[in-house]
């Protein structure tokens, strides 16, 4: 929407399916996660045009962001988070987020995030809670902008 053209969303089953139709020419371009296309990057099957995120990816440093490339308001980064049932006590969910921290610390998972070019952001029950919220009144506020009707 802020890079001021149309497109028509082609439904995939995958990321794989897209990658090919992309790499076949039949789709112009798609947005896809960094860790699945990372190596076709690296191998020169795909340009990677831009990031979605606030900043630049540390897999791909050399590419801008939306951001960068002009397009306010147009960070929109893939993320994931744990959720529990929302009565969980408090002290379970403190210690949940102490042990995830502690398993993110660990050598081989960042390792691992880092091959699939993945940059944890870390944030706390409270952070993430607020996160939510701001990404619930961004979707809300897009989905009337755009018109996008559910199926």
């Amino acid at each position: 929407m802020r890079a001021g053209f149309e497109v028509v969303h082609v439904p995939f089953k995958g990321g794989s399916e897209a990658i090919t139709e992309v790499m076949t020419g039949r789709v112009d371009f798609a947005f896809l996660p960094i860790g699945i296309v990372l190596s076709h990057i690296r191998e020169g099957k795909l340009t990677a045009l831009a990031v979605n995120g606030s900043k630049r990816a540390s897999a791909l440093p050399d590419v801008p962001t939306t951001l960068e490339a002009g397009f306010t308001d147009s960070d929109y980064p893939i993320w994931w988070a744990t959720f529990v049932p929302a009565k969980t006590p408090r002290d379970i969910v403190d210690k949940l987020y102490r042990e995830t921290l502690k398993a993110m610390e660990a050598p081989n998972v960042q390792e691992k995030l880092a091959t699939m070019g993945v940059d944890p952001l870390v944030l706390t029950p409270a952070e993430l809670d607020a996160h939510i919220k701001k990404e619930l009144s961004t979707n809300a506020a897009l989905v009337k902008a755009t018109g996008v009707k559910a199926n």
